[in-house]
């Protein structure tokens, strides 16, 4: 296996990329080509040690896409962008998979330009797994790609997550809910009320009904349907809150007295274990679905771990044949349409 790794646009710089990247040759055995300025990419991998290594390649891009350009017209206008050139290598079949961490919107739009959408889905969706309290994950979709999502959309997104989560989280006949203000089938905005029957007789899914968010958490159900601008602010006040959370906890015990402290020297391990089950980079990145091959989708101020993680979902991505089975459940769900409507 051979991953595309886009080093270029990101918080922290190429070096946490590259070390992640680093990380990944080792712990999975793979390939990486890293894409980005060569110069800059020689500079780091000399200072880890890594140069020389036969299972790391370079591949020039002089040009970067940053996080505040608009993305169509930056991917159009940049050929030479390391996004661009990464989702190039990605349609030639010279890599497996490709993982980013620059900007979402152009990630997202050289995903759809130069590699191209599976066919029959309208438009791709961006996956994100979130833990709940069974010590699995709940998987979102979308969560920023579809801000404006048709019932068609979000009847797509719920394929694509369910496969997801049983191909990639080894979550046998995942349940899939429609995120909503109730439980109750007539509840919900005009979206809403046009995705629940599409779902309710999408034969490729388990649709259990409405969900609420406090229900994300808990892991009642596998997979969470909602629109792009939704699902990102789900997303985010999730990552927020946790974060939040523990400085709650920590800030409670430190000024709570000694019988407070020695109480955290007791549940110290035990906050260990919880903080790295809350850490999103336990998790690598974000699923684009839709597209004709593996695409990882990183946040910016994703470190090495983060990428490690991310290296290790696209292999597991492209191992499974995921993309393969979303074709499938497509061309099935588009062919039953096609038979009821006569």
């Amino acid at each position: 296996m051979r991953i595309a790794v886009d080093v270029m646009g990101t918080d922290y710089g190429p070096q946490e990329i590259i070390l992640g990247a680093i990380e990944a040759v080792k712990k999975f055995d793979c390939e990486v080509v890293l894409v980005g300025a060569e110069a800059v990419v020689k500079e780091w991998l000399q200072k880890y040690g890594a140069l020389d290594n036969k299972k790391i390649i370079i591949k020039n891009a002089t040009q970067i896409i940053g996080m505040q350009e608009q993305p169509a017209l930056a991917v159009r206008n940049k050929k030479d962008a390391s996004i661009v050139v990464a989702s190039k290598l990605l349609r030639s079949k010279e890599c497996d998979a490709l993982v980013s961490s620059g900007s979402t919107g152009a990630a997202s739009v050289a995903a759809v330009i130069c590699v191209g959408r599976i066919k029959g889905v309208e438009r791709p969706a961006i996956a994100t797994a979130i833990p709940n309290l069974k010590g699995k994950t709940t998987v979102v979709l979308d969560s920023g790609s579809i801000v404006d999502a048709r019932p068609l959309n979000m009847v797509q997104s719920a394929i694509m997550g369910s496969v997801y989560a049983e191909k990639i989280l080894h979550i046998a006949k995942p349940k899939v809910g429609l995120l909503n203000v109730g439980e109750e089938e007539g509840k919900g905005n005009e979206q809403a009320l046009a995705t629940y029957p599409l779902l309710k007789h999408t034969k490729e899914i388990a649709f259990i009904g409405n969900v609420e968010g406090r229900d994300i958490p808990t892991g009642k159900v596998d997979v969470v349907v909602c629109d792009g601008f939704v699902g990102n602010v789900v997303l985010k006040f999730a990552e927020g809150f946790a974060k939040s959370l523990l400085t709650m906890i920590k800030n409670a015990i430190v000024n709570g007295g000694l019988f407070a402290k020695l109480g955290g020297l007791l549940i110290k391990p035990a906050m260990a274990k919880l903080k790295k089950q809350m850490d999103p980079s336990e998790y690598g990145g974000a699923l684009l679905l839709g597209i004709k091959a593996p695409f990882i989708i990183c946040h910016g101020s994703s470190k090495a771990k983060a990428i490690t993680n991310a290296i290790g979902v696209a292999l597991d991505f492209a191992r499974n044949n995921v993309v393969d089975i979303i074709s499938e459940k497509i061309t099935e769900a588009e062919k039953r349409n096609e038979e009821l409507e006569q």
